[in-house]
């Protein structure tokens, strides 16, 4: 409630200020009453109101003097609003100097004095949320140098007191991790003290800084002395509040309790150490104590993994690559993986893809979600949500490995063309041009068919044939060298085959050019 004095020295004045406002309704109380300024001054300084409201004509001390003498005091602060039965400039213009909130001519309108009060609220409630802000941020301050060892020994009491800690509390400090992936959500620490008040109690306090994206500091305090278990209870009961709350994975890393004061900055490493285990931890909430004797793996995986992981991606086999990044991510836990250990595993797997694309005339474009997951750090992230993201991403990278080759098979088609089309007179199969080209057979016939609308040998049935009928039109060389010079080993096979192509054969295909010539000679 704000608390309002009344200064006039007509009683009935004051009396229906009483009944003319709902004061309650306006978060207000009329907290005191004077008859002149210098009895208004004494109870100021004993109430320390919010909001004086004053005449200015008055015995002993007037309106504008009062105003003088708050302003000059140093150690009020309050809202004036004049009223006055005379309409005097020269009272308003010296009331306007001093700060004067409004001017009110009597007799008094109700409507009119609630608006300015309104105003006043207002004003005041806009002051405060604007020195508690730099107030609390000065505060938060102090409590992250304190929190990690980086205040002078001797300056640690005089800081928690200036925050206004108890040096002898007994505190813990638990990292709070919101794992969202690559789903960020935009948390606010006063998002997360508003949700966790609803867990306060006597016994414990908690405090809330923000650390860094997608993590915060939570500060707990214990004044009195707490029952064992309370501890692993409050714990538990503040990742559940947050995860249903948010609606996102909340993990917890949970220091020790320290005694006093000055041994913040060791619950806050060990929550920190209790982190570096994320990734090694099955639990949403990790404790120093149950890992502070294990070892974390600091390697990175073997590159035959890698290896194998990026060749089932060329093969387009799916379930194969499938299997490995799961095993991987198992062993990611079972071996005790560090979060760097992590990150640089996945990052070589990435690096190994990036690279295979290139080769392959591919450009980094062409994988969004490598590119996207490459850029994370390891905050915000398990292991699942980790799994899930990665698999996305090299399903698209291996969606985008055979893109490249289906372009590139395309470029290949035309050279394996303009080889055959080389190459026709030589004994030449399917099978032996594969071979050269490093390719499948039975691919590089669906390829050929597809991309010319007819089988191989077909092509290089006419093809040679084509190349016959020039021979026989442009040369004397008997069957069996025309057969030899377009391929064919055997002579009565290459009739054979001219035949079926042209419906004659080659002697009458020759005689029959003979004769239009000695028809066309007469």
């Amino acid at each position: 409630m704000l608390k309002v004095l009344l200064v006039d020295d007509e009683m009935y004045i004051r009396r229906g200020m009483y009944e003319l406002i709902d004061w309650h309704s306006m978060g207000m109380e009329i907290a005191g009453e004077a008859e002149n300024g210098l009895e208004a001054l004494n109870k100021a300084e004993c109430l320390k109101p919010d909001i004086i409201i004053t005449d200015i004509r008055m015995p002993i001390l007037d309106g504008l003097d009062l105003i003088r003498a708050v302003e000059q005091s140093g150690t009020l602060e309050p809202i004036f609003i004049i009223i006055s039965g005379y309409h005097d400039f020269k009272y308003a213009q010296q009331a306007i100097r001093y700060g004067v909130q409004d001017y009110i001519l009597k007799p008094i309108d109700d409507e009119e004095m609630s608006a300015t009060l309104q105003k006043a609220a207002d004003l005041i409630r806009s002051k405060r949320k604007h020195a508690f802000l730099a107030e609390e941020e000065a505060s938060r301050i102090m409590l992250k140098d304190l929190i990690k060892g980086q205040v002078q020994k001797e300056d640690e009491i005089r800081y928690a007191e200036m925050i206004g800690i108890v040096h002898q509390t007994r505190m813990m400090i638990a990292l709070v991790e919101l794992q969202t992936g690559s789903k960020r959500r935009n948390v606010t620490v006063h998002q997360v003290n508003d949700i966790l008040h609803k867990i306060k109690d006597d016994r414990c306090e908690l405090y809330v800084l923000e650390e860094q994206r997608d993590r915060m500091a939570l500060i707990l305090l214990w004044q009195h002395p707490y029952p064992r278990g309370s501890v692993e209870e409050k714990i538990q009961s503040i990742q559940k509040m947050l995860g249903e709350h948010l609606e996102v994975d909340v993990a917890l890393y949970a220091g020790t309790v320290v005694n006093h004061m000055t041994e913040v900055a060791r619950s806050y490493a060990e929550a920190e150490e209790a982190y570096r285990h994320k990734f090694a931890e099955s639990e949403r909430i990790v404790y120093f104590t149950a890992v502070k004797d294990k070892t974390l793996y600091v390697f990175n995986v073997n590159q035959e993994l890698i290896d194998q992981l990026i060749l089932c991606l060329e093969e387009r086999n799916r379930a194969a690559y499938h299997t490995l990044v799961n095993d991987m991510f198992n062993m990611f836990q079972s071996r005790r993986f560090s979060p760097q250990a992590v990150t640089g595993s996945l990052l070589r797997c990435i690096t190994g893809i990036l690279a295979v694309v290139h080769e392959m005339g591919g450009t980094d474009t062409g994988l969004q979600q490598l590119r996207l997951l490459a850029e994370q750090g390891q905050e915000g992230w398990n292991l699942r949500l980790l799994k899930e993201a990665f698999l996305r991403a090299i399903e698209e990278a291996e969606e985008y490995m055979a893109q490249l080759r289906t372009q590139q098979s395309k470029g290949d088609i035309h050279k394996i063309k303009r080889y055959i089309d080389s190459h026709y007179t030589e004994n030449i199969s399917l099978k032996s041009i594969a071979a050269q080209f490093y390719m499948n057979p039975v691919y590089l016939g669906r390829l050929f068919r597809k991309s010319y609308n007819q089988y191989f040998n077909e092509y290089l049935l006419h093809l040679r044939i084509q190349q016959a009928q020039k021979l026989l039109r442009q040369t004397d060389l008997r069957m069996y060298e025309v057969a030899a010079r377009i391929g064919f080993q055997n002579a009565d096979y290459f009739v054979t085959q001219f035949e079926k192509i042209v419906h004659m054969t080659p002697t009458a295909y020759r005689n029959l050019l003979k004769e239009d010539g000695q028809r066309g000679a007469q």
